[in-house]
């Protein structure tokens, strides 16, 4: 039976001592974010996860959701209970501004609460989050009218929220969507036409469903120009507010899925459904956005929290499998074997899970932290640069970290051995639920080409260069001190193979544009060994002045964070040489065979 132990006390490692929240006390939201209130809001975060959804994880994934005759969806025991007192206890709310009903905390400390609950179950973590990214985009978007009617009760989890993108013949490429949008004489919209793979689409835990829809303006412009935004709920609201005459949308059925079974992935046929417009016409997609980037974010921290529940169960069980012989010598006499874990390719698995999971989590926390500044700082430079950062990292945060968090629960699976196969151990959901993450909300080679066709060329490429330079003033900033060797020679090498792949892509890329598609998964992945590096020569620090300081409390878990981190550094960030390597083929062979010869 699997287990899980929310990680407290690397979260406080990162947000009090890495990231050292505290010193934005003077922005709204920071001032209430003391250590103490980030303790406590965490342990609660923690017991919650651990307590009352991880138990339901395996119950979730074994009933999955049924659909009724009547179009309804039950979802599996224990999730209404469990949704019921997780929206009473008012963390949906979290991060939303107090005027909506909202706690108005930072996003950067939801991040924490959000891996903790997708570690103890993803599929629940859904529901909610589909609900905090349609909120999202209400409040950026929506007219005060439309915000004062949905956005209170999204938060207080009363009604949730969905997004509706996917259609039967158009996934990544909106502009062939064919959801039509015809307008009424009293303003509102009749929508018509099938929407797919809806997380959320449809359930019984909340008493209305407040669907985000994009779909088309009869004689809009073709392609994704011509894409509006709606919102029609499930239940229209009556004179005063409250859910009343039933919608023109049903759920026609439910996908069968390789994993987060627990949650309803709907497809979702609209006749004629009441629609209201969200923003202007034709700018829908830029106000889904809103929402696809929270996603993004939230996706990315859905890798990292498959990647940490898989390699704590892989280790606890690495502990206790007796299995031959330390090739050493006996480690443990007494008995008749010793436990895997005294074998080196357990401890490359289990390390090179724990060094990436500790690095990912300070770096979704970080990217969190740049969008928290992009919206609450007063500074104009602060806000720019915070939000250029986010823009930046969103595709190497979702394509990197689940990539790599599908890998770790692969791994985890292999420590198992045959009993990992098997259902007994439940290391195999982890596996399945883990892979969907590389594919919704944009697939990874999407995000790829994201990052090599937009976010590097963005604003003359401002924002990367930002980057590249923030690195390197890090970099420099400790390279001559000889305990930070070790994290600082390492990540320099591998930000100058990224800065040599960029300016070849600058190159390259222009003068052939399949040169960077070729590149691009490639240059991602070195992206993000240099993200997840510039984490780790961060942490390494921290740790560093802490240790200097005498703080006995936390030594040995200053210690593993260290050694930990120079795993990191001698074993996984040199891979960016490869990456670099890859990136300067280009493209000719890649493309070289004839469509028929594959």
């Amino acid at each position: 039976m699997p287990t899980y132990r929310a990680p407290i006390e690397d979260s406080l490692f990162i947000l009090n001592d890495v990231l050292n929240i505290a010193r934005y006390n003077n922005l709204p939201g920071f001032e209430d974010a003391t250590p103490d209130t980030v303790e406590a809001i965490l342990g609660e975060a923690g017991k919650m996860a651990e307590e009352v959804l991880q138990p339901l994880n395996e119950v979730g994934d074994t009933q999955g959701c049924t659909w009724h005759e009547d179009h309804t969806v039950t979802t599996p025991n224990g999730f209404k209970e469990a949704y019921d007192l997780y929206s009473e206890s008012g963390w949906g709310a979290l991060p939303f501004p107090e005027e909506y009903g909202g706690q108005g905390l930072p996003a950067t400390l939801n991040a924490a609460v959000q891996e903790y609950v997708s570690s103890a179950n993803m599929a629940f973590g859904m529901y909610p989050g589909l609900t905090a990214g349609a909120a999202a985009a209400l409040i950026t978007h929506a007219s005060d009218e439309q915000k004062a009617a949905y956005v209170p009760k999204m938060l207080s989890g009363e009604w949730s929220g969905t997004m509706n993108l996917t259609e039967p013949h158009c996934g990544t490429d909106l502009g062939l969507m064919r959801t039509k949008a015809v307008p009424q004489d009293d303003g509102t919209y009749k929508i018509s036409g099938q929407k797919i793979w809806i997380s959320a689409g449809e359930h019984d835990m909340s008493n209305n469903i407040i669907h985000l829809v994009l779909a088309r303006i009869e004689g809009a412009p073709e392609g994704v120009d011509g894409i509006s935004l709606f919102v029609a709920p499930k239940y229209l609201l009556d004179g005063d507010g409250n859910p009343g005459e039933r919608n023109g949308m049903t759920c026609g059925s439910l996908e069968h899925k390789m994993g987060i079974n627990g949650n309803a992935t709907c497809v979702m046929n609209y006749d004629e459904a009441t629609g209201f417009l969200v923003g202007t016409e034709h700018r829908g997609l830029k106000a889904m956005f809103v929402m696809m980037n929270e996603a993004r974010l939230g996706v990315g921290i859905q890798g990292l929290s498959q990647s940490e529940v898989a390699y704590q169960n892989a280790a606890d069980w690495a502990r206790e499998r007796v299995q031959g012989r330390s090739i050493s010598g006996t480690k443990f006499p007494d008995q008749k074997a010793d436990p895997i874990i005294v074998h080196p390719d357990i401890r490359r698995v289990l390390m090179t899970a724990r060094s990436f999971n500790e690095s990912a989590r300070a770096l979704a926390y970080w990217t969190a932290l740049q969008g928290d500044l992009s919206h609450r700082s007063d500074d104009d430079e602060v806000r720019q640069a915070a939000d250029d950062f986010m823009g930046l990292l969103t595709p190497v945060v979702k394509g990197v970290i689940t990539d790599t968090g599908f890998d770790n629960a692969v791994r985890a699976q292999q420590v198992f051995g045959g009993t990992g196969y098997t259902k007994e151990q439940g290391v195999e959901q982890f596996v399945r639920d883990a892979r969907i993450a590389m594919i919704y909300e944009g697939a990874n080679g999407i995000q790829a080409l994201d990052l090599v066709g937009r976010k590097l060329p963005s604003k003359g490429g401002r924002a990367v260069q930002a980057y590249f330079k923030e690195v390197g003033k890090f970099c420099s900033a400790h390279k001559d001190n000889d305990e930070m060797k070790p994290y600082i020679e390492p990540l320099s090498k591998a930000l100058s193979d990224l800065q040599t792949a960029t300016m070849w892509l600058v190159q390259n890329g222009m003068a052939n544009p399949d040169n960077a598609g070729a590149a691009s998964t490639d240059y991602m992945h070195l992206f993000g060994l240099v993200a997840l590096g510039h984490m780790w020569g961060m942490m390494a620090a921290t740790a560093q002045e802490k240790l200097a300081t005498g703080d006995e409390g936390s030594k040995q878990f200053l210690e593993n964070k260290l050694l930990t981190g120079k795993f990191f550094m001698e074993r996984i960030i040199p891979e960016s040489a490869t990456h670099l390597v890859r990136i300067q083929t280009g493209a000719d062979t890649m493309m070289a065979l004839d469509a028929e010869a594959f």
